[in-house]
């Protein structure tokens, strides 16, 4: 058979594959009818709804109030959305396997993103997670502190107060008419997750540190857009990420990227609390223009000789002067810690900078149930 035609049949194929994916997707959208279906949720006592068919299960639950974290808002990526489902679901999907342990599959626990209501469902969802709130918030302060990374200082409004534990994040909606307006329009709710960076006692205000994804729809929206006197939602909090205050052993922090956020608010309520544990900070940065939280640090450690401060930058452009390290930061960590047995670490950033660290940590001793790391 001729190439040229083969790979013109081939085409026709793919195409007309793709027209009846399509026209399905539509048809289980717009023409399929699921009724009316109940959600009950952690029963003898619990909380039950009904819902119209149709949607997704993470959603069927925002709207009644019950938050499920989702870093990824709802797109299946993260893997952090997931329920109990007892009845109801049927079996597990391929798009969520990959986040799911063989323990999971056994207790039932699937992605709420990826779960269409078609049945009445039966789930079990932790108490820590139905105490999650929605909070109206004003933008008191919008500050850049780097070339791609802002602050972002939210004044809450209703309620007016969170609480929560260093290390934790909560999820900014993304107003519904910035959506309609791209091109083309997002008819779904937008939500990301952001580490806190502020102090529990500071608990009127939220305070994130948002870096500029290029063509991130959150980030974008964020850096473009919003300006301080703006009203948004957030909620909260979230996260089995989080200092463990009942402990005195010595902590290792260590944050990369926006990741700094929660090593952020981690050390400042230590010292804000007059810690008397001994705090090892390594802060990993691509070039100086990257830095920040520097000089909070650096007078940190000159006061306290409890904290020691490691920052490095990897990769630094010619013509920068910096006096101080320029390795990756697991080498850092490497070369500044001879015995991590007697101590706890948390680490936030890129999952290739928490791979590297938590081998270099293992190999000096660390067990790896005191080894606590949100990567993103």
């Amino acid at each position: 058979m001729d190439l040229g035609l083969l790979l013109s049949s081939a085409a026709v194929l793919g195409g007309l594959a793709g027209i009846l994916a399509l026209i399905l997707i539509v048809a289980d959208k717009y023409i399929a009818d699921y009724g009316v279906c109940k959600v009950d949720i952690n029963r003898d006592p619990g909380v039950s709804f009904e819902c119209r068919g149709g949607g997704n299960l993470l959603m069927a639950l925002a709207e009644r109030k019950i938050f499920i974290p989702s870093a990824c808002g709802g797109q299946g990526t993260c893997g952090y959305c997931k329920v109990e489902v007892r009845a109801g679901a049927g079996s597990v999907l391929p798009t969520e396997r990959m986040h799911l342990t063989r323990a999971d599959i056994r207790r039932n626990v699937r992605l709420s993103c990826q779960i269409k209501v078609k049945n009445d469902l039966e789930l079990h969802i932790p108490a820590e997670l139905l105490a999650v709130q929605e909070f109206a918030c004003l933008v008191e302060k919008l500050e850049a502190l780097s070339h791609d990374t802002k602050l972002v200082r939210l004044k809450l409004l209703e309620p007016a107060a969170i609480a929560f534990t260093p290390g934790q994040y909560c999820q900014l909606n993304v107003p519904r008419d910035y959506l309609l307006r791209r091109v083309p329009p997002i008819f779904e709710p937008i939500f990301r997750a952001y580490s806190i960076a502020s102090m529990p006692k500071d608990e009127g205000i939220v305070e994130f540190i948002i870096r500029l994804v290029p063509d991130g729809i959150c980030t974008t929206w964020v850096h473009t857009l919003l300006a301080e006197g703006d009203r948004v939602t957030i909620t909260g909090p979230y996260g089995e990420f989080y200092l463990r205050e009942d402990s005195d052993r010595p902590i290792i922090c260590v944050g990369g990227g926006s990741g700094v956020a929660p090593v952020r608010s981690i050390v400042e309520h230590l010292f804000d609390t007059r810690t008397q544990r001994k705090v090892d900070c390594f802060i990993g940065q691509r070039a100086l223009r990257d830095l920040y939280w520097h000089r909070e640090n650096v007078a940190r450690a000159a006061h306290h000789k409890n904290f020691r401060y490691f920052p490095s930058l990897s990769g630094l452009q010619g013509g920068e002067e910096w006096e101080g390290e320029t390795d990756f930061i697991h080498l850092v960590v490497d070369k500044a810690i001879a015995d991590a047995s007697d101590k706890e670490c948390y680490l936030c950033g890129p999952p290739i900078m928490i791979d590297a660290v938590i081998a270099t940590l293992k190999d000096k001793g660390l067990p790896e149930e005191r080894i606590y790391f949100d990567k993103f």
